[in-house]
């Protein structure tokens, strides 16, 4: 029984310490989008007016799916960002929502 019970603990522990290390993280987010995303939508995220969308108020416009997807796959004038790890994608949009 005690043995039923270490096994328990350490399946249940390492399933929060998984969910923990996947968490959204904005501040990540805003590396990368300064990383990725600045040339086309800025620094401020207030885009090019004609070219680039702004991405100010994306978190209103678009679900989290729908951004995450944009960012993966691209469309219109932007490219697909598929290099980048779903972690990093869900970074990016955690900071997009903001």
């Amino acid at each position: 029984m005690k043995k039923i019970l270490k096994i328990a603990v350490v399946l249940w522990a390492s399933t929060l310490a998984t969910a923990a290390w996947c968490k959204d993280d904005p501040a990540a987010g805003a590396t990368l989008y300064a990383t990725h995303c600045t040339a086309c939508h800025g620094a401020d995220r207030a885009g090019m007016p004609g070219a680039f969308p702004a991405l100010t108020d994306v978190g209103k416009r678009l679900q989290p799916a729908e951004i995450k997807e944009k960012i993966s796959k691209g469309g219109g004038l932007m490219p697909p960002f598929s290099h980048l790890t779903q972690q990093e994608i869900d970074d990016i949009a955690s900071y997009l929502a903001k």
